[in-house]
């Protein structure tokens, strides 16, 4: 897995204001934020448990996680989330259960990029973040 560990750090977004929107974000000022702040990623693995670790200006999320189990985690705004992440080769799936229903974050990490698929199962449309390391 030649992307342990590595930092990737946000480039660009398509649709993501509108799944911000989706998900109850309604202050345009928070959805711009969020849209462009410059975030970074990065996944470790930690004997059978993985690290996902996010930093920006706006605060710093670490979950650990072991593949197909349920884990507390951090959502919009700071909101409790439990999701189970699950780890396939070089994509990292999480499923949350959200007052907006299952939402799903599908994380596929090449060497150089790390694409961010959001998907609601109340939302019919689709958002992509991307990482470069």
């Amino acid at each position: 897995m030649a992307y342990e560990g590595k930092v990737y750090t946000f480039d660009s977004q398509e649709n993501f204001d509108e799944y911000l929107r989706h998900m109850g974000v309604t202050d345009e000022e928070v959805i711009k934020k969020y849209a462009t702040y410059k975030s970074t990623a990065q996944l470790k693995k930690e004997g059978n448990k993985y690290r996902y670790i996010t930093r920006s200006s706006e605060g710093n999320n670490e979950v650990v996680f072991e593949s197909g189990v349920e884990v507390e985690d951090v959502g919009l705004g700071g909101v409790p989330v439990k999701c189970v992440y699950t780890v396939d080769g070089n994509t990292v799936t999480q499923v949350g259960n959200t007052s907006k229903g299952l939402g799903t974050a599908k994380r596929e990490f090449t060497e150089d990029l790390l694409k961010m698929t959001l998907t609601s199962e109340t939302w019919d449309g689709v958002a992509y973040r991307y990482y470069k390391a």
